[in-house]
């Protein structure tokens, strides 16, 4: 019995190519803004993996991370409310959502911003799961 290249995938490297095609079917005139999002993501978030969720490049790392999409006038970004709310002032600019930001294509992408949230979500998911391990192992204790 034969395995095919799929079979013998890990999910990461399926996560991995559904990303690749989102963003090579994007349009060439903004495709490096994901590009960007996704090389600076994965600089500050190493141990993520990389899916598709809800139709979007997503990062999850102890729960979902950030996701991004790209749209006709902006890129999407969306660290959860929690990400949003913490850089509020810094994010007041730009046009937003509960839990997400738009950044317009005809502005640059404020790179140093998105690597200050994502590195905010890392700490928070990791701190989370941290806290979950440290309940569990008390409670069975007890």
């Amino acid at each position: 019995m034969g395995f095919s290249q799929e079979d013998l995938m890990s999910s990461d490297d399926v996560g991995r190519q559904a990303v690749d095609q989102y963003i090579a079917a994007a349009d060439p005139a903004v495709r490096d803004r994901l590009v960007q999002v996704r090389n600076l993501v994965r600089t500050l978030a190493p141990g993520a993996s990389e899916k598709i969720s809800y139709g979007m490049p997503t990062f999850f790392l102890a729960g979902n991370l950030v996701h991004y999409a790209l749209f006709d006038h902006h890129l999407g970004f969306y660290p959860v409310p929690t990400g949003i709310a913490a850089f509020q002032a810094d994010l007041a600019p730009f046009k937003q959502g509960k839990g997400s930001v738009q950044f317009p294509h005809d502005q640059p992408l404020p790179l140093d911003l998105i690597a200050r949230i994502v590195e905010f979500r890392v700490r928070e998911n990791l701190d989370k799961a941290a806290a979950k391990g440290t309940g569990e192992k008390k409670a069975k204790k007890a």
